[in-house]
């Protein structure tokens, strides 16, 4: 039979575990044995972004992410990794049950090697990247590749441009295609010299190189700064989305530090019926462990739209 100390001391663990269930308490008294909940929508986060709690690995970046209720990540620069770090990160993935989001494929930088030119030698540099972000996909177990196609080639008319950029983009389907990954085209702020800006001329190149390979990739930061009405624009594109990524505006910074109304963004997004990945492509607002804990806070107030 149970004594009174020996009940208790239950209690008192029964009430410790019932209050810290779903906090980064549990996570740390558990040896992080006990994840948060995971999220109505899949963000993912990128490397760094949690450092300041997990030390400079990656890898245990990820473990830490996924106790923090996050089942995916991005990695812009995957493509410039050792092969073997890219195969320790996709075993990790598969391990915990985690998702890679997007890479971006190497053709030089955003505005290099303009497949708007029409040059053979740009268009060569984008295959080779194609071709090899095949072989980074497969370790990592990746999906989605972004390309941006370069800086605008100011001395051909805007049509003859987008004949090019299509003309490539057809052919870096083709190469993507078989093995069930899926180029997503990111319209971009940065500069007026990068050719693609705005989602409609994404949507339409997406139209007209007619692959399932070449999709648009809505960055909801980008696309405030470069022409706001969102999810009017999210719904007329919405057969071509295949990605989103996230930032607010000014700052590009984690959501609630900007202008952007995410909890309706994202529950208009999830209304819609996406299962796809949100990646957390921003900065910390704020600096230290306590931006970190910051940061999931707000990922959690603007998902709260259930």
């Amino acid at each position: 039979m149970m004594n009174r100390d020996e009940f208790l001391k239950k209690s008192f663990l029964l009430g410790l575990t019932a209050t810290f269930a779903n906090s980064t308490m549990a996570s740390a008294l558990m040896g992080g044995a006990a994840a948060e909940k995971t999220f109505n929508l899949d963000y993912a986060p990128h490397a760094g972004m949690f450092e300041n709690h997990a030390g400079k690995d990656f890898i245990d970046q990820i473990k830490f992410m996924h106790d923090q209720g996050f089942r995916s990540i991005e990695d812009n620069g995957m493509m410039k990794r050792s092969a073997e770090e890219q195969s320790r990160i996709g075993d990790t993935l598969a391990k915990l049950g985690m998702t890679m989001g997007v890479f971006v494929v190497d053709k030089g930088g955003n505005g290099a090697n303009s497949l708007a030119a029409g040059k053979a030698e740009y268009v060569e540099i984008f295959l080779k990247g194609c071709r090899e972000a095949v072989n980074v996909a497969k370790r990592v177990n990746a999906k989605w590749v972004t390309v941006v196609p370069g800086d605008f080639e100011r001395s051909l008319p805007t049509g003859t441009q987008t004949a090019h950029v299509i003309e490539a983009l057809r052919r870096g389907a083709d190469i993507l295609a078989p093995h069930n990954i899926t180029m997503v085209l990111e319209p971009l702020s940065d500069t007026p010299n990068l050719f693609l800006r705005h989602a409609d001329q994404t949507y339409l190149i997406c139209k007209a190189v007619n692959s399932p390979a070449c999709k648009l990739l809505y960055d909801i930061y980008h696309m405030q700064r470069n022409e706001g009405n969102l999810i009017p624009t999210i719904d007329r594109c919405w057969d071509e989305i295949a990605y989103f990524q996230i930032g607010d505006t000014p700052g590009r910074k984690e959501p609630t530090t900007g202008e952007i109304n995410y909890k309706n963004v994202l529950k208009h997004i999830h209304s819609k019926g996406y299962k796809g990945v949100m990646g957390m492509e921003h900065g910390n607002a704020f600096k230290g462990k306590e931006g970190e804990v910051s940061l999931i806070k707000a990922y959690r107030e603007v998902d709260s739209f259930i």
